[in-house]
């Protein structure tokens, strides 16, 4: 397959300040989907142009460097409406795609799951339904490649009609459906039995899953439950769930979801909204920051922007800031609601653990009792559940000295002697 060249194409509009960024970022997606980035072309603007996307100067600028570069792609920072693309391609006589259609091949790539499939070949079907035109045309200039490299996406796809796309999406929405309801079951088993959920959220690349992973390792050495960890846009898009036990019995969950991205495309968050209810539906959420990034504060208000469209912003929060060893500088001291780790090094993660145990173990009470004999089963179960602090023998019965759960102390109150 012939070499992919892009140059990539962006409008300013109103001096937006994180415009650089996002054009950095939109390297990243490139380099994500294999694709070299060659130039980049960028224009001033107070809106964008409706039928080309950029002014009819830019577009001759475009095309000489596409020439210069040998470049077979046009890349924009904006998802396209189907005549810019249409139009585009007429006059720039190579393949053009958007910033959609590259996180849609990216997540295309890396779905691992059913689930995470359908939810992305929904995704893809739902942002082409409206471009068939202008893609059928792209796909006949160059087949394979970026936007098109995916079974689900490729000519096949597009040679069915409207109509048979739009069944294509109801029968998949149908069998996502099914999926999601099995998790749902799930999650009301786990709200039964009252244990907290604390959902970790972040941008993409925060070390999310590192974090789960170090978090796992500190506290079940022997699991092998490790989730995939990798330095790249996007390395997890299903949610893993695990169970944290702590030294004193008390445990909770602790889910790993996508990570969020500026401009994450519309149809991915209706796909994967189903995925990012997890988020809503925890107790806490642990926001993982990469602290090494100079811009790491637009990026937090990113994925609090993503929290406040899912419904997860009244959701209390613990900042985790990561890579905090990256940084060159001293190591900064815990804040009230920010602690500074690093998950590969396994530096601050008790401190993270103690911010999480404050606030999701607050209907725990000490108390002691005195639990007859014949009652001997209760000895077990609050071993197995409480925090014993102490045990003695009493004529009548076992003394524990505990810290238990509310709720089993109110379950079980009327089996024993409270003293």
């Amino acid at each position: 397959m012939m070499e992919q060249k892009a140059i990539t194409v962006g409008v300013n509009l109103n001096n937006q300040p994180d415009f650089n960024e996002s054009m950095e970022e939109l390297r990243n997606l490139a380099a994500a989907c294999d694709v070299l980035v060659v130039g980049e072309l960028t224009q001033k603007a107070s809106r964008v142009n409706v039928s080309h996307y950029i002014g009819t100067g830019k577009i001759e600028e475009l095309k000489a460097l596409l020439a210069q570069h040998e470049a077979n792609i046009a890349i924009f920072n904006d998802e396209l409406s189907p005549s810019q693309i249409r139009n585009l391609e007429s006059s720039l006589q190579c393949k053009v795609i958007d910033r959609t259609i590259l996180i849609l091949d990216i997540f295309a790539e890396r779905a691992r799951t059913r689930e995470a499939q359908l939810q992305v070949e929904i995704a893809e079907l739902q942002y082409m339904l409206p471009r068939l035109i202008g893609l059928r045309e792209s796909l006949g200039r160059q087949s394979g490649g970026v936007g098109t490299k995916n079974k689900g996406a490729g000519e096949k796809k597009l040679e069915l009609d409207r109509r048979r796309i739009e069944e294509k999406i109801t029968a998949l929405n149908k069998e996502l459906e099914t999926l999601v309801s099995g998790r749902q079951i799930q999650r009301k088993q786990r709200h039964k039995n009252k244990i907290p959920v604390v959902g970790l959220v972040g941008y993409t690349n925060a070390g999310k899953s590192s974090m789960m992973n170090a978090l796992m390792e500190t506290y079940h050495p022997t699991s092998h439950k490790q989730v995939l960890a990798k330095d790249m846009l996007f390395a997890t898009l299903e949610t893993s769930v695990r169970s944290i036990r702590l030294p004193d019995n008390k445990s909770f969950l602790l889910t790993d979801t996508v990570g969020f991205v500026r401009n994450l495309p519309h149809h991915l968050i209706k796909a994967f909204r189903s995925t990012l209810e997890e988020v809503a539906e925890s107790d806490l959420l642990v926001h993982v920051v990469d602290y090494s990034n100079p811009e790491y504060e637009q990026l937090i208000a990113v994925t609090n922007q993503t929290l406040k469209e899912l419904g997860a912003d009244h959701i209390p929060v613990v900042y985790a800031y990561n890579k905090a060893e990256l940084t060159g500088s001293e190591w900064p001291e815990n804040e009230q609601d920010i602690v500074y780790v690093s998950a590969r090094q396994k530096i601050g993660i008790d401190e993270l653990v103690a911010r999480i145990r404050d606030r999701i173990f607050d209907d725990y009470i000490q108390c002691e009792l005195l639990i007859p004999f014949e009652q001997g089963r209760l000895i077990s179960y609050f071993n197995e559940n409480a925090h014993i602090m102490s045990t003695s023998y009493e004529e009548n019965g076992t003394k524990l000295s505990l810290e238990c759960k509310r709720a089993d102390y109110e379950k079980y109150k009327h089996d024993v002697i409270l003293l």
